[in-house]
């Protein structure tokens, strides 16, 4: 009898941590739609733009002024520091709000960017990227390797990236960019496994406790992945885009 209520008590303990690695994997896949959907927000964001500036000159002469595109350029970032910074004091579906108006200034923003390189090199570009990126994902969500020195020496790195950015807007130099450009490839390639893993963690990590904290993280998450995979498909698109004549 002892026997019987021992193996009784672990198959509902197994029951138990099988329900929360599923309802942990229910979170985690949300996580990727999120970015999904963030990705094709800015799509459509970036088609509309282009469509307009291509078809209606006086657009076009607005929207294509420093003043603008500096300014989408200031709103993404001021948005996703808010994101990054406030996510905590946030509403999920406030934070919901924000992802998605960032994902669509974000497509605003890229759209003079796209219009220097032809249609077919950016569609080439993108498959390329999402190749890359399901790649570092996939190695991110199945190693065992601790990918937390990765991390770090990417976000330092990082820093050199955007430093050698702003100098070489002064220099123009052709060389710096295909370096910088290299670079950024590799950095973010990293920063997709690390993301993946850390996000992977952090979630699995609450089991079965789904509240708006854990729903929060993994927008924060989708946001993370969605920023690496537009740095992967910008920097790819500076190698390997098709410019117009």
């Amino acid at each position: 009898m002892s026997y019987i209520k021992d193996y009784s008590y672990k198959s509902d303990s197994m029951s138990a941590e099988a329900r929360q690695a599923e309802t942990a994997a229910s979170v985690y896949r949300n996580m990727y739609l999120w970015m999904t959907a963030g990705l094709l927000l800015t799509a459509l964001s970036s088609f509309v733009v282009v469509d307009r500036i291509v078809h209606d000159g006086e657009f076009a002469e607005m929207f294509l002024g420093r003043g603008v595109f500096y300014g989408l350029m200031i709103g993404t970032l001021v948005l996703v520091f808010v994101l990054n910074g406030m996510l905590h004091r946030l509403s999920f579906m406030a934070a919901t709000l924000l992802y998605i108006l960032y994902t669509v200034v974000m497509g605003a923003w890229l759209a003079p960017v796209l219009l220097i390189y032809t249609e077919s090199s950016v569609f080439q570009v993108f498959l390329i990227t999402a190749g890359t990126f399901g790649g570092m994902a996939l190695y991110g969500h199945i190693t065992k390797k601790d990918l937390s020195t990765v991390g770090r020496v990417a976000g330092m790195a990082l820093w050199g990236i955007i430093l050698a950015s702003v100098v070489n807007i002064f220099m123009h130099s052709s060389m710096m960019e295909y370096i910088i450009s290299y670079v950024g490839v590799a950095l973010f390639c990293g920063l997709t496994m690390y993301d993946v893993q850390k996000f992977k963690e952090i979630i699995y990590s609450y089991g079965d406790q789904v509240d708006d904290n854990v729903r929060k993280i993994a927008l924060i998450g989708a946001l993370s992945l969605y920023l690496d995979f537009i740095n992967i498909f910008l920097f790819l698109l500076r190698i390997l885009g098709g410019r117009r004549d």
